[in-house]
């Protein structure tokens, strides 16, 4: 059977295209609701970053202090715009952007096209690159449950800002808010952004405001705009530059999330939310905070927060929480395409996903790890209780997660469009020593924190990889198994293999039709017998909400038109909940060799009960874990709607 994100086109190539109704009236309203959804969900994480990253570069109980001086001010604020400049604009906007996977974004929407494009380079390389993205999405995956808990922390901690004596309630309250956060997961990417959009427009308009204001009060602080401020700070100051960097990044995280989210609102919605509004208002807030820490070093302690007057720093700490719950679902969406994705290619496996929207098929919702996610960050928020704290564990997973899709970026721009070695060398040599540098500066950090990013990384890393190996000896194992569907045909209708027909229709679920389906092969070499009309059955999702009635169904007679044996291929579109038995009762007995008697029939699956075998083909511990994570599959019965009273699973063993 087909995972049920594969849009991969049918087995028969007689299948008549699908298309999609073309609704041009509401393309511009579509349009608008995109770019404000894309607020709402894409860049709450980056957008909220002024909140911390300037209070955090110059935190003196950091291990490394940057002292407060004009020098010093300038060169970090200069460093921040051009980090944003280089890593934001250039290298995810202007560049990655361009390289999508059927519109969606992300590590693994690379690792897809670098798979399809290997062709160019050996495969060694490109198990390297691809192991190399993995741990990237991996890395993400960290980011997806660091983000909700600093992000959140470090808006309701400006409580303390208001009030001291709420000290005590920040890290309840945060607890609280998280968990309603995951409670209205379920509601789907379009109901969040619909609700958050508004608020976000609200946020950065705000930030912005305030932020001009306190450039008009030291408005020499825009000298920082130009990169001779910061290549000197770091030429003249690189011992105190150098360490500086593993906190001026956090003025980038939420740059993965803006890619990895490009499936659910398109690369067009979020480049001009970013363009116009996201990036102007970031700048005004950072530039503006600068002003203030120059004005007095005693203000670093809060500069975002100190940056309005005092009648307005408590319905700005309220926004500031709004925003950073928006911040949080920037990640829970991303995590949820790294996750699909992940699953679509062998790495997961097949995972319960719910599909959100009927304009948009990258907007999902995956249960199970929503939950996780969820588990985690509270964990985190009760662990490490501060958003200085989380800080140092921050960065790391957001740089090694930049510096790989740059990587990854390159390598494609030359295989698949053929981009000049040259051009190349320029590109990557300037981008990848930038996210070098920062890559180095946060290791600086890794027993502060730092650990913790790659801990999950290396975590993440090693499920997916273990899930991918015994999924590859699996399916060869179990095509050892099957046998081919063609022979096993020709073996019933010479009369080798001895069987009785029974009356019925028997419905065998199976992956394509290469292969016998396991519980057919069961049933004849077990029970010696078939019935009447056999109906081998694919399930196909195609990339669009729905297919039309007409288009649902491919029927292929196996080379027979008179053994009552035919193979069927069903197409649903995304947003539809497969109806096998629904798909079927359409079929003219002109197309299957008969009457099919699908109120009475009986369907067949085959469940594998894996087993850890004596064969050394991984590690007893990977065997294990293997094992353990193929009980997060998603019920197939359940999913295409069988009725029970009429489903049989047939088991079978397989050693990996």
């Amino acid at each position: 059977m087909a995972d049920r994100r594969g849009g991969n086109s049918p087995d028969d190539g007689s299948a008549p295209p699908l298309t999609e109704p073309h609704h041009p009236g509401v393309h511009d309203t579509a349009r608008l609701a995109l770019v404000i959804g894309a607020l709402g969900v894409v860049f709450g994480d980056i957008g909220t970053s002024p909140i911390y990253t300037l209070q955090t570069v110059f935190n003196p109980s950091d291990p490394h202090p940057v002292p407060v001086t004009k020098e010093n001010v300038y060169g970090v604020v200069s460093l921040v715009f051009w980090s944003v400049v280089l890593i934001v604009q250039c290298t995810y906007v202007l560049l990655a952007m361009h390289a999508d996977n059927d519109g969606e974004g992300g590590i693994m929407a690379l690792i897809t096209l670098l798979r399809r494009w290997s062709s160019q380079r050996s495969r060694r390389t490109t198990a390297v690159l691809a192991a190399l993205g993995i741990f990237g999405a991996s890395l993400f995956l960290g980011d997806s449950m660091i983000t909700p808990a600093i992000s959140v922390l470090s808006a309701v901690e400006g409580l303390k800002v208001v009030e001291p004596s709420l000290e005590g309630a920040v890290v309840p309250a945060t607890a609280v808010i998280i968990v309603v956060l995951f409670l209205v997961q379920r509601r789907g990417t379009a109901t969040v952004g619909r609700v958050f959009g508004p608020v976000m427009v609200a946020w950065f308009a705000a930030i912005g405001v305030s932020g001009a204001v306190g450039i008009a009060d030291h408005p020499e602080i825009l000298k920082a705009l130009s990169p001779a401020y910061a290549l000197g700070f770091l030429a003249g100051h690189f011992g105190t530059a150098f360490f500086a960097l593993a906190a001026v990044v956090l003025a980038v995280t939420g740059a993965e999330a803006l890619y990895a989210d490009m499936g659910h609102f398109g690369r067009r919605s979020i480049t001009r939310a970013w363009l116009l509004l996201v990036f102007p208002a970031c700048l005004l807030s950072y530039f503006g905070q600068g002003a203030l820490i120059l004005t007095g070093p005693h203000n670093v302690s809060s500069p975002f927060f100190l940056l309005v007057p005092e009648w307005g720093r408590l319905p700005l700490v309220l926004l500031a929480t709004a925003a950073t719950v928006i911040a949080s679902q920037a990640v829970i969406t991303g995590a949820y395409s790294v996750a699909s994705q992940a699953a679509q290619l062998g790495y997961l496996p097949r995972l319960r996903i719910a599909y959100t929207s009927e304009s948009t098929m990258g907007q999902i919702y995956v249960p199970w790890i929503n939950w996780l996610l969820m588990v985690s960050v509270i964990t985190l928020v009760f662990a490490f209780r501060s958003s200085t704290a989380l800080a140092f564990a921050f960065g790391m997973a957001v740089t090694g997660t930049i510096t790989i899709t740059t990587l990854l970026f390159f390598c494609i721009a030359r295989a698949k469009w053929g981009t000049p070695g040259w051009l190349i060398a320029i590109g990557a040599t300037v981008l990848l020593l930038v996210d070098l540098l920062f890559v180095a500066a946060n290791l600086t950090k890794l027993v502060h924190g730092a650990w913790l990013p790659l801990l999950i990384g290396l975590t993440a890393f090693t499920v997916m990889t273990t899930w991918q190996r015994g999924r590859e000896l699996v399916t060869a194992e179990r095509g050892r198994h099957e046998g081919s569907l063609s022979g096993f045909i020709d073996d019933l209708r010479s009369g080798r293999t001895s069987t009785l027909r029974v009356p019925g229709t028997a419905v065998f679920l199976n992956r394509g039709k290469q292969t016998a389906p396991l519980a057919m092969r069961a049933n004849v070499e077990h029970n010696h017998v078939r019935h009447d009309h056999v109906v081998i059955l694919s399930i196909e999702t195609e990339p669009v909400p729905r297919v039309p009635a007409d288009q649902r169904i491919v029927v292929d007679d196996l080379g027979y038109a008179d053994d009552g044996i035919i193979h069927v291929t069903a197409r649903f579109g995304y947003m539809e909940t497969p109806d096998v038995p629904g798909a079927l009762a359409n079929l003219a007995p002109s197309r299957t060799e008969g009457q099919l008697q699908i109120d009475q029939a009986s369907y067949f699956l085959s469940k594998i009960d894996l087993r850890r075998g004596k064969a050394p083909t991984m590690a007893p511990w990977r065997k294990r874990l293997f094992i353990a994570t193929s009980y997060i599959t998603a019920d197939a019965a359940e999913y295409f709607g069988l009725p029970h009273d009429r489903t049989v699973i047939m088991g079978s063993h397989i050693e990996v």
